[in-house]
């Protein structure tokens, strides 16, 4: 097995270098490389790359900084506003199956309150021993359920899903009744196998996020379903597929244009621009459309802001 020993950060400088990086300011390069770490700035290495791995001439340091900063300011973008959506549809479900099942545990947390279908049942008492169990881990360390424990002697649903994980409610969704499928995904004018695809994936995308893994050429496992937007921005396809906005980070973009209010929709898409500028600005060797290309994200992407959500439905 190979041995990756310690590097210093003169060393690290030298390792950079003999892959034909400019450094113009080595105290400038240890403070980023010492706050930044080597291994996760040297991820963003591959668009300014030739094909023997080595950089492209005039490449420097800051502009490969530039992309690892881009792309922290476009993670941050992205995970503030799916922390929205997920504490509007945890809202939303505790809302409706409150409503419907009861607000003690011992009424919500009942097997008959979901689906029916033998292939999920094991998958129902799964997912019930889940949620019972973070009721007792958390009756007692979470302020607002150790409080519904102490003064009411059960925890409703709604102060349940604070402590329950994205996953898990995604999960939880999976397996509902279909009329309560529906109910909660009509409040987003999307149908129940939409909402049901997108949820993993924004699961996902707020772990990615929360771990500072790289964002903006992540592409996911699942592929969302082709939507009006994808035949509005007059996507391309190849070989029958669209080549953007399927499983990359313009299809995050393209599900929070679906769940975020249309002013937090609109914001986003004036901070993400702002980054993109910024980017463009400070990058000297290599187009920023070699960066949109990576994302997924069309040249005219911004259109997406102007779409009407009552045009919002798949193809």
């Amino acid at each position: 097995m190979l041995d990756k020993k310690f590097k210093t950060l003169d060393e690290q400088i030298e390792i950079f270098r003999s892959k034909n990086l400019t450094i113009n300011n080595e105290e400038y390069a240890k403070r980023v490389l010492l706050r930044e770490n080597y291994f996760f700035l040297n991820g963003y290495r591959h668009l300014f790359l030739n094909k023997d791995r080595t950089y492209k001439e005039g490449t420097t340091l800051e502009e490969l900084y530039s992309l690892f900063l881009f792309d922290r300011t476009f993670r941050n973008i992205c995970f503030k506003n799916i922390l929205i959506i997920e504490n509007n549809f945890k809202s939303i479900s505790s809302y409706q199956l409150s409503k419907k099942y009861g607000y003690r545990e011992r009424d919500y947390l009942r097997s008959k309150n979901f689906t029916s279908n033998p292939s999920k049942q094991r998958q129902i008492n799964d997912l019930l021993k889940k949620m019972k169990r973070q009721i007792r881990i958390n009756s007692n360390q979470h302020a607002a359920t150790q409080h519904y424990a102490d003064n009411y002697g059960y925890i409703p649903l709604w102060i349940l899903v604070k402590v329950l994980s994205f996953g898990i409610v995604s999960e939880m969704y999976s397996i509902l009744k279909e009329d309560d499928r529906q109910a909660i995904s009509s409040i987003y004018d999307i149908d129940p196998d939409t909402f049901e695809t997108y949820l993993p994936i924004l699961a996902n995308y707020r772990n990615l996020c929360a771990h500072e893994d790289i964002l903006y050429e992540n592409r996911t496992q699942k592929q969302i379903p082709d939507t009006v937007y994808h035949q509005l921005l007059k996507i391309p396809r190849q070989d029958g597929e669209y080549i953007y906005g399927k499983n990359d980070a313009f299809s995050l973009l393209i599900i929070m244009k679906q769940l975020l209010e249309k002013e937090k929709f609109n914001s986003l898409v004036i901070e993400v621009e702002n980054a993109v500028q910024t980017l463009a600005y400070n990058l000297k060797t290599i187009p920023i459309t070699d960066v949109l290309r990576k994302m997924g994200f069309p040249l005219n992407w911004k259109e997406l802001k102007n779409i009407e959500r009552s045009k919002d439905n798949n193809e």
